[in-house]
């Protein structure tokens, strides 16, 4: 029976031992007057050497934390940095962001070699920081996630960062609402072929992150980038996905893949970063946005886009104090419109003169030329600005013009962000260069943008709509909210060319007279005289030509009713689902 019950005890235990531990815990509790029992353990114990707190712990993520904040001045990757002319990651966090702000996630991420000091015991000998730096930050006083690469350790390659960073911040964004700002150098955890060396296997090359970041760019939180150094592959694509992208123009290049991979590839010998994929490369095809002199540039070019935006698209943008008199006149505008149809103006004068004072920020001012497009405030109400360039192209809308104003519009629809345009537009570009560049194709496109956003829009017509172009441009709500100046013209054609599609027979038997051209001249000032646009408002076809100076005043007006009452049915339509914004 003995031997039965020894069978329950724990191995390695008697009897004799199972009573020791029994009379231990009667003594603590059953009440007992007498002299406590003293047991002489049968075994020696082990002495504990963990300390009473976690001090030990918390010095480890302090080591850490100091040698991850201070560069190594001999190490080959931060003199390269220092070199280029580039900042160090963490100066540039600390120059983007509001002083003292960084709150950092993943701090301690990176590759640590330990070495024992005792028993159950160890420090930390040498650290590796993760390549890619992130957390949170202030940015003019706005919460902001701020991810920036560290090009001096392994460029910014996948084997020198922690797995999942990346996404981490991605998801993360979404989950606050609050915006991202990305700084890229290099690949941002892109590939490289020596983590197949280092894993000891080849990996399916997953983008984890890139389904966060469509969610952040269709529910309109902010996502901002800047190219800061050469963006490769990932990290090309990561800045180039945002919202809005900058370049410095002293260290800035974006590319698919380096020099040497594209030599391997396609036999193109000698290129450098400036020739692949530098900023007259980048920033005159509408890859990236917005060029910027350095650096400093870059991060202010930051700052501004993110003052005229909202945290996510459940939100207002932000509105400030207005000190620039809503009622305001400028009788110049009077006479900026030259009579004469084919002499052009400078359309920025227009935009500057009716928008608040030193709030228009223009975005794309390098590529898609015949269009201006930006961000500004009326009344100190943010908005979305759109305008055609009759110094480009006569102001016909091309492909890339299309792509630009296209891009512009679902920013606007997103971001919650009232549409104001200065129509003077001829139609689509022309000619053999715009078929060739597939400019009815990037039309279209414009024209399902117009269409398919609900964000309100008003239309000052300046001077030309004409065509297809100016039809979607002009009919794009319904109702229309529109004023005209007395400088306005519109129609199916312009009359250049028009007259001689119209009339062709009739002139054609002109000039048989030899009078072509003294018909033609009478047709022309018959035209314009029908085209009066007093005669279009006596037929209600424009509703109201109003004195260009009053422009301002009347823009304010509407601004200032779009957030005082539209802007809050908006949002509400968008918190039930009945209006769902794509910018991507």
């Amino acid at each position: 029976m003995a031997k039965h019950d020894d069978a329950f005890l724990p191995e390695g235990s008697s009897k004799d031992q199972a009573t020791e531990r029994l009379n231990q815990v009667s003594s603590h509790i059953s009440p007992s007057t007498a002299k406590p029992q003293v047991i002489k353990p049968k075994f020696k114990a082990t002495a504990s050497h963990l300390q009473s707190d976690y001090s030990d712990v918390l010095s480890q993520i302090a080591t850490l934390r100091a040698i991850a904040a201070k560069p190594d001045p001999n190490h080959r990757g931060y003199v390269r940095q220092k070199q280029a002319g580039k900042l160090w990651v963490r100066e540039r966090i600390e120059q983007l962001l509001d002083p003292n702000t960084f709150q950092e996630i993943g701090s301690i991420s990176g590759t640590v070699i330990w070495e024992k000091v005792g028993p159950m015991q160890e420090k930390p000998v040498s650290f590796v920081p993760s390549n890619n730096v992130q957390g949170l930050g202030m940015l003019q006083g706005r919460k902001v996630l701020l991810t920036a690469d560290d090009f001096s350790i392994r460029s910014g390659h996948a084997d020198g960062a922690s797995a999942g960073k990346s996404a981490y911040i991605e998801k993360l964004a979404v989950a606050l609402r609050v915006p991202v700002v990305k700084l890229v150098d290099g690949s941002s955890g892109g590939g490289s072929v020596t983590t197949i060396r280092k894993e000891g296997w080849s990996y399916l090359p997953h983008v984890a992150q890139f389904k966060p970041a469509i969610q952040q760019l269709n529910m309109g939180i902010p996502n901002l980038g800047a190219v800061l150094g050469p963006a490769i592959g990932l990290g090309a694509a990561r800045v180039v996905s945002c919202h809005f992208s900058v370049m410095a123009a002293d260290i800035g290049s974006l590319f698919n893949a380096g020099p040497k991979v594209v030599e391997g590839a396609t036999f193109e010998e000698g290129l450098n970063f400036q020739d692949l994929g530098g900023p007259m490369v980048h920033c005159t095809n509408g890859t990236i946005d917005n060029l910027a002199t350095n650096e400093a540039e870059c991060y202010e070019q930051l700052r501004r886009v993110l003052s005229y935006l909202p945290n996510s698209g459940s939100e207002v943008p932000p509105v400030v104090p207005c000190y620039d008199p809503e009622d305001r006149e400028d009788i110049g505008l009077r006479n900026i419109i030259p009579r004469r149809q084919a002499r052009t103006y400078n359309p920025y004068t227009i935009i500057q003169s009716v928008v608040d004072q030193n709030s228009w920020f223009e975005i794309g001012a390098l590529w898609g030329r015949t269009a201006i497009n930006g961000l500004a405030r009326i009344g100190g109400h943010p908005i979305g600005v759109v305008s055609l360039n009759c110094e480009v192209n006569g102001g016909a809308l091309d492909a890339a013009g299309s792509q630009k104003l296209t891009r512009l519009l679902k920013l606007c629809d997103v971001m919650n962000l009232p549409v104001l345009q200065f129509l003077d537009v001829p139609g689509y570009a022309i000619g053999t260069v715009a078929e060739r560049t597939a400019t009815m194709r990037w039309g279209v496109e414009l024209a399902k943008a117009y269409y398919s956003t609900t964000v309100p829009v008003f239309n000052v017509v300046t001077r030309r709509v004409f065509g297809v172009a100016g039809g979607v441009m002009l009919g794009c709500r319904d109702p229309v909210m529109q004023v005209a100046w007395p400088s306005g013209q519109w129609g199916s054609l312009p009359l250049d060319g028009g007259i001689e599609v119209g009339h062709r027979h009739e002139l054609r038997e002109a000039e048989k007279v030899g009078k072509k051209e003294e018909r033609y001249k009478e047709l022309e000032e018959e035209y314009l005289r029908l085209m009066n646009p007093v005669r279009t408002a006596n037929a209600f076809g424009v509703e109201e030509i109003i004195d260009p100076k009053d422009t301002r005043r009347i823009c304010c007006a509407w601004a200032s009713h779009v957030y005082q009452v539209l802007m809050q049915e908006r949002l509400a339509n968008r918190a039930c689902g009945n209006i769902r914004p794509s910018f991507a």
